[in-house]
Order: structure tokens, then C-alpha cells, then sequence
């Protein structure tokens, strides 16, 4: 039996899925300390897409987590804005109400909500149209 040197052994490497589900919100805001027309109360179809992972898949189903869940706990956060002038969100009146920060926001509310089941949050991008988006994530 050949023995390969640890220089040429190649790192291990640990198997992920990504999940990824999107969903849809209106509503206003309007950006302090901006210079343009963005400054004046104006609204958005925001599209949100979530991105979660997780490395078991269950025994029975063979699945990280069913869609139908994952996409249950994105609309408990993204109905909390829906129809809302985001600058009225608590959150929101002492942080600027831009894509960045919805993208936070978002992440951290659906982490509170994923706490202790096998996928977690891995990305939230917010898209204000299809042209432009916002993405946050947390790195180690």
C-alpha cells in the first residue's frame, strides 16, 4: 500500500446544500440624507431571495428542509413589511431603510427564526428591481 505525503493529500472537503426560495413585498420608504429623488417618499415591489444551508438531509425524506417550511418562515418576516412605509418599522427609523439594510434586517430576523432547525440562513438579497440588488451575509 502507497502511502501519499501530506503535501499532495488534498484538504477534505465537506459537503453542503444551498436551498433557495424568493418572495415578494410592497412598500415605501425614503432614504435620509440622500441626494436625489430617492430622498422623496416612493414605493417598491422588493423581491427577496433567501438562501439557506445545511449539511444532513433527513432520513426519512431525504431532504434539508421541505420548500413549504422554508418559504413559511420568509413570509412571516416579509409580512411584516408588506403595505408598510418602512420608515414607520422600528427597526428602520434609526437605520436608513436602503436595499442593505432590508437585506440585513431580513437575515437576521429569518436566523431568530430558523434557531435550532437544520438549515440556516446562509444569504438574503433584496432586490429593488430586477437591475439592482443588495446582499448580506455573515462569514466566520
Amino acid at each position: 500500500m502507497t502511502t501519499i505525503p501530506a503535501s499532495e493529500r488534498k484538504p477534505l472537503r465537506r459537503g453542503v446544500f444551498k436551498l433557495t426560495i424568493t418572495d415578494e413585498f410592497s412598500s415605501s420608504h425614503c432614504l435620509r440624507n440622500y441626494d436625489g429623488p430617492c430622498e422623496a417618499l416612493h414605493g417598491h415591489n422588493f423581491v427577496v431571495e433567501a438562501v439557506f444551508e445545511g449539511e444532513r438531509l433527513t432520513q426519512d425524506t431525504e431532504m434539508l428542509m421541505d420548500f413549504k417550511d422554508l418559504k413559511a418562515h420568509l413570509k412571516a418576516v416579509t409580512d411584516k413589511l408588506d403595505h408598510t412605509h418602512l420608515n414607520n418599522v422600528p427597526y428602520f427609523q434609526r437605520r436608513n431603510p436602503t436595499a442593505e439594510n432590508l437585506a440585513r434586517f431580513i437575515y437576521w430576523e429569518l436566523g431568530r427564526l430558523m434557531a435550532g432547525l437544520p438549515a440556516t440562513v446562509y444569504e438574503v438579497s433584496v432586490y429593488e428591481k430586477s437591475t439592482s440588488k443588495a446582499t448580506y451575509s455573515e462569514v466566520l
